[in-house]
């Protein structure tokens, strides 16, 4: 496929509203359940022209604000065990392409942590589009990508008298994100 209709959609540079997007994460704990947080959004933009398939994402996210609800564990992804983000504060993403596939629509690109950099796929669901009221011509979207962690260099772990490990491999990443138009 070569181009793609989204009723709503429009040319031009987008760029995240940061009061309106939000960057999750849930991995197994213990291989019982799941523990759930979220990072700040440093910015991101969204160069779309006539055919969005053609369109060019950067994104950075600002890894020192991890939030798990508990401040000894954000600590501790914050240190050289998980994060390291005395070295490394931010993640990023740079689209490689778009593309619809059965129906579905996924944005592909680089994503980097701790200084690696990984191929991803990032699902897409548009939420709409819609003007403000101050005039602002807006976008929603959520997106979601499950990653390997250990892919990235965050491998430590600890093996349970029970059996398993402490901290799953897969983490599930979801973006809800929101964008204005930038008004020339």
């Amino acid at each position: 496929m070569t181009t793609i209709d989204i009723p709503g959609y429009r040319a031009g540079t987008w760029i995240l509203d940061p009061a309106h997007s939000e960057v999750t994460f849930s991995v197994r704990h213990m291989m019982i359940s799941k523990v759930r947080g979220s990072f700040g959004m440093k910015s991101a933009t969204l160069v779309a022209p006539e055919n969005p398939l053609d369109a060019k994402v950067e994104a950075t996210v600002d890894v020192t604000s991890i939030d798990t609800n508990d401040d000894g564990r954000d600590g501790h992804l914050r240190s050289a065990d998980f994060f390291d983000t005395e070295n490394f504060p931010t993640m990023e993403f740079v689209s490689t392409g778009a593309r619809v596939a059965s129906d579905d629509f996924f944005i592909d690109g680089d994503l980097t942590i701790r200084g690696i950099t990984k191929p991803v796929s990032f699902a897409f669901d548009f939420g709409g589009f819609g003007t403000d009221p101050y005039g602002n011509y807006k976008a929603g979207a959520s997106a979601t990508t499950t990653i390997n962690r250990e892919d990235f260099g965050l491998t430590w772990n600890a093996a349970l008298e029970t059996g398993g490990v402490l901290v799953g491999k897969d983490i599930t990443i979801n973006l809800d994100l929101q964008g204005a138009l930038q008004q020339d």
